[in-house]
Protein backbone atom coordinates (compact mmCIF):
# COMPACT_ATOMS: atom_id res chain seq x y z
CA UNK A 1 0.00 0.00 0.00
CA UNK A 2 2.69 2.53 1.04
CA UNK A 3 4.23 1.53 -2.10
CA UNK A 4 1.26 2.03 -4.30
CA UNK A 5 1.20 5.63 -2.46
CA UNK A 6 4.55 6.55 -3.34
CA UNK A 7 4.01 5.85 -7.14
CA UNK A 8 0.90 8.44 -7.36
CA UNK A 9 2.83 10.69 -5.60
CA UNK A 10 5.30 10.38 -8.10
CA UNK A 11 2.84 10.69 -11.08
CA UNK A 12 1.64 13.81 -9.35
CA UNK A 13 4.21 15.65 -8.30
CA UNK A 14 7.22 15.03 -10.50
CA UNK A 15 5.69 17.24 -13.22
CA UNK A 16 5.70 19.89 -11.73
CA UNK A 17 9.46 19.76 -10.05
CA UNK A 18 11.32 23.04 -11.60
CA UNK A 19 14.30 21.92 -13.79
CA UNK A 20 16.73 22.59 -11.34
CA UNK A 21 15.12 20.51 -9.14
CA UNK A 22 14.80 17.76 -11.24
CA UNK A 23 17.05 13.99 -10.60
CA UNK A 24 17.95 11.17 -13.04
CA UNK A 25 15.41 8.94 -10.97
CA UNK A 26 12.37 11.69 -11.63
CA UNK A 27 12.62 11.69 -15.45
CA UNK A 28 13.59 8.01 -15.51
CA UNK A 29 9.47 7.13 -13.50
CA UNK A 30 7.82 9.95 -16.22
CA UNK A 31 9.85 8.38 -19.42
CA UNK A 32 7.03 7.74 -21.85
CA UNK A 33 6.44 3.55 -22.46
CA UNK A 34 7.91 3.96 -26.05
CA UNK A 35 11.13 4.80 -25.27
CA UNK A 36 11.84 1.44 -23.18
CA UNK A 37 9.02 -0.95 -23.59
CA UNK A 38 10.43 -3.80 -21.71
CA UNK A 39 9.98 -2.06 -18.70
CA UNK A 40 6.66 -1.00 -16.91
CA UNK A 41 5.91 2.54 -14.95
CA UNK A 42 5.96 0.19 -12.00
CA UNK A 43 8.75 -1.73 -13.07
CA UNK A 44 10.72 1.82 -13.18
CA UNK A 45 9.30 3.07 -9.91
CA UNK A 46 10.13 -0.17 -7.82
CA UNK A 47 13.94 0.09 -9.04
CA UNK A 48 14.19 3.34 -7.70
CA UNK A 49 12.75 1.95 -4.49
CA UNK A 50 14.69 -1.05 -4.40
CA UNK A 51 18.08 0.82 -4.91
CA UNK A 52 17.29 3.84 -2.54
CA UNK A 53 16.05 1.19 0.12
CA UNK A 54 19.66 -0.75 -0.29
CA UNK A 55 18.44 -3.78 -1.86
CA UNK A 56 18.84 -5.04 -5.12
CA UNK A 57 16.88 -3.64 -7.82
CA UNK A 58 15.47 -6.68 -9.34
CA UNK A 59 12.16 -6.39 -11.61
CA UNK A 60 10.49 -8.63 -13.72
CA UNK A 61 9.89 -6.85 -16.89
CA UNK A 62 6.99 -7.08 -19.51
CA UNK A 63 8.59 -10.55 -21.20
CA UNK A 64 8.42 -11.96 -17.43
CA UNK A 65 12.65 -11.99 -17.72
CA UNK A 66 14.90 -10.17 -14.90
CA UNK A 67 15.62 -6.44 -15.81
CA UNK A 68 18.38 -4.53 -12.69
CA UNK A 69 18.98 -0.78 -12.10
CA UNK A 70 22.34 -1.36 -11.72
CA UNK A 71 24.03 2.31 -11.02
CA UNK A 72 21.87 5.58 -9.66
CA UNK A 73 23.21 8.81 -9.32
CA UNK A 74 21.91 12.55 -8.97
CA UNK A 75 22.01 13.02 -12.96
CA UNK A 76 23.06 8.79 -13.89
CA UNK A 77 21.34 5.92 -14.00
CA UNK A 78 21.87 2.44 -15.81
CA UNK A 79 20.39 -0.85 -16.50
CA UNK A 80 20.92 -4.55 -17.26
CA UNK A 81 17.68 -4.88 -19.35
CA UNK A 82 18.50 -8.25 -20.66
CA UNK A 83 21.23 -10.65 -20.72
CA UNK A 84 21.26 -8.74 -24.67
CA UNK A 85 20.43 -5.54 -23.91
CA UNK A 86 21.23 -2.11 -21.91
CA UNK A 87 19.73 0.79 -21.08
CA UNK A 88 21.91 4.44 -19.63
CA UNK A 89 20.64 8.23 -18.72
CA UNK A 90 22.07 10.99 -18.03
CA UNK A 91 21.10 14.70 -17.50
CA UNK A 92 23.18 17.00 -19.48
CA UNK A 93 23.62 20.77 -18.65
CA UNK A 94 22.59 23.26 -21.39
CA UNK A 95 22.58 26.65 -18.74
CA UNK A 96 22.16 27.45 -15.49
CA UNK A 97 18.76 26.29 -15.27
CA UNK A 98 18.44 24.18 -18.25
CA UNK A 99 19.08 20.50 -18.80
CA UNK A 100 18.61 17.85 -21.47
CA UNK A 101 18.80 13.69 -21.70
CA UNK A 102 21.20 11.63 -23.09
CA UNK A 103 19.92 8.00 -23.72
CA UNK A 104 22.29 5.27 -24.51
CA UNK A 105 20.65 1.91 -25.39
CA UNK A 106 22.94 -0.86 -26.45
CA UNK A 107 22.36 -4.54 -27.65
CA UNK A 108 24.85 -7.20 -27.47
CA UNK A 109 24.76 -10.01 -29.85
CA UNK A 110 28.16 -11.35 -31.42
CA UNK A 111 29.40 -7.79 -30.50
CA UNK A 112 27.71 -4.63 -29.21
CA UNK A 113 26.43 -1.62 -30.83
CA UNK A 114 24.56 1.68 -29.52
CA UNK A 115 22.08 3.88 -29.84
CA UNK A 116 21.79 7.48 -28.80
CA UNK A 117 19.06 9.95 -28.35
CA UNK A 118 18.68 13.18 -26.66
CA UNK A 119 14.84 14.38 -25.49
CA UNK A 120 14.13 17.65 -23.61
CA UNK A 121 13.14 16.85 -19.32
CA UNK A 122 9.68 16.90 -20.77
CA UNK A 123 10.38 13.63 -23.05
CA UNK A 124 10.37 15.36 -26.54
CA UNK A 125 12.91 14.07 -28.93
CA UNK A 126 15.85 16.57 -29.70
CA UNK A 127 18.14 16.52 -33.07
CA UNK A 128 20.82 13.80 -32.27
CA UNK A 129 22.94 16.22 -34.89
CA UNK A 130 22.59 19.35 -32.56
CA UNK A 131 24.27 17.38 -29.67
CA UNK A 132 26.16 15.03 -31.15
CA UNK A 133 27.78 16.49 -34.71
CA UNK A 134 30.26 14.26 -35.34
CA UNK A 135 30.11 10.28 -34.31
CA UNK A 136 33.24 8.61 -34.76
CA UNK A 137 33.35 6.87 -38.34
CA UNK A 138 35.40 3.51 -39.75
CA UNK A 139 38.36 5.83 -40.25
CA UNK A 140 38.71 7.18 -36.92
CA UNK A 141 39.53 3.39 -36.01
CA UNK A 142 41.05 1.95 -38.61
CA UNK A 143 44.00 2.80 -40.91
CA UNK A 144 43.86 3.24 -44.50
CA UNK A 145 46.94 1.73 -45.08
CA UNK A 146 49.83 0.85 -43.23
CA UNK A 147 53.83 2.05 -43.75
CA UNK A 148 55.83 -0.40 -45.54
CA UNK A 149 57.56 -1.43 -42.51
CA UNK A 150 54.94 -2.70 -40.78
CA UNK A 151 53.08 -4.51 -44.26
CA UNK A 152 56.62 -6.10 -44.56
CA UNK A 153 56.17 -7.97 -41.24
CA UNK A 154 52.45 -9.27 -42.12
CA UNK A 155 51.52 -12.64 -43.45
CA UNK A 156 48.85 -11.51 -44.62
CA UNK A 157 46.46 -8.48 -46.86
CA UNK A 158 46.05 -5.46 -44.68
CA UNK A 159 43.58 -4.27 -47.86
CA UNK A 160 41.81 -7.68 -47.40
CA UNK A 161 41.78 -8.19 -43.73
CA UNK A 162 40.57 -3.74 -43.54
CA UNK A 163 37.71 -5.40 -46.03
CA UNK A 164 36.38 -7.84 -43.92
CA UNK A 165 34.95 -5.10 -41.21
CA UNK A 166 32.83 -3.78 -43.30
CA UNK A 167 30.45 -2.67 -40.69
CA UNK A 168 30.92 -0.13 -37.75
CA UNK A 169 30.06 -1.61 -34.70
CA UNK A 170 30.64 0.56 -31.51
CA UNK A 171 29.59 0.57 -28.08
CA UNK A 172 29.22 3.95 -26.85
CA UNK A 173 28.86 4.84 -22.67
CA UNK A 174 28.21 7.45 -20.90
CA UNK A 175 30.12 8.03 -17.26
CA UNK A 176 28.59 8.28 -14.01
CA UNK A 177 30.49 10.60 -12.05
CA UNK A 178 31.55 13.35 -15.77
CA UNK A 179 30.14 14.11 -18.68
CA UNK A 180 32.11 12.13 -21.29
CA UNK A 181 30.63 9.95 -23.69
CA UNK A 182 32.71 6.85 -24.72
CA UNK A 183 32.72 5.03 -28.34
CA UNK A 184 34.63 1.95 -27.97
CA UNK A 185 34.91 -0.06 -31.35
CA UNK A 186 33.50 -3.69 -31.20
CA UNK A 187 33.07 -4.40 -35.07
CA UNK A 188 36.09 -6.89 -34.68
CA UNK A 189 34.01 -8.65 -32.12
CA UNK A 190 31.97 -9.40 -35.04
CA UNK A 191 34.70 -10.78 -37.50
CA UNK A 192 36.30 -14.21 -37.00
CA UNK A 193 38.85 -14.73 -34.43
CA UNK A 194 42.08 -14.51 -36.30
CA UNK A 195 41.06 -11.74 -37.94
CA UNK A 196 40.12 -9.62 -35.02
CA UNK A 197 43.40 -11.14 -33.50
CA UNK A 198 44.78 -9.71 -36.58
CA UNK A 199 43.46 -6.22 -36.60
CA UNK A 200 43.35 -5.30 -32.63
CA UNK A 201 46.68 -4.33 -32.63
CA UNK A 202 46.93 -2.21 -36.26
CA UNK A 203 43.76 -0.11 -34.73
CA UNK A 204 44.78 4.04 -34.48
CA UNK A 205 42.49 3.72 -31.44
CA UNK A 206 40.07 1.35 -29.03
CA UNK A 207 38.35 4.23 -27.94
CA UNK A 208 37.12 7.50 -28.23
CA UNK A 209 36.30 10.10 -25.52
CA UNK A 210 33.36 12.76 -26.35
CA UNK A 211 33.45 15.78 -23.74
CA UNK A 212 30.25 17.96 -22.91
CA UNK A 213 30.91 20.93 -24.21
CA UNK A 214 28.68 24.35 -24.20
CA UNK A 215 25.58 21.43 -25.51
CA UNK A 216 26.82 18.97 -27.62
CA UNK A 217 29.69 16.19 -26.90
CA UNK A 218 33.15 17.06 -28.66
CA UNK A 219 35.91 14.65 -29.67
CA UNK A 220 39.28 15.49 -27.14
CA UNK A 221 41.59 17.32 -28.49
CA UNK A 222 43.86 14.64 -28.21
CA UNK A 223 42.61 11.79 -30.00
CA UNK A 224 41.73 14.09 -33.40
Amino acid sequence: MKRKLLHLLWTILFPAVSLTAQEAKHVFVNMPDSILPLLTPINRADCIDFLESNMQALVKNRFDQMSEMTHLTGDYLSLSLSPQSTFELKLLPLNDSTRIICTVQTVRSQACDSRIAFYTTGWEELPAAAHLPEIPQAADFLPDSLSAAVADTLSYSWESLRNEADILLMHATLADSTTTLTFTYTTPDYMRTESATRIRPLLKAASLHYDWTNGAFVRRKNEE
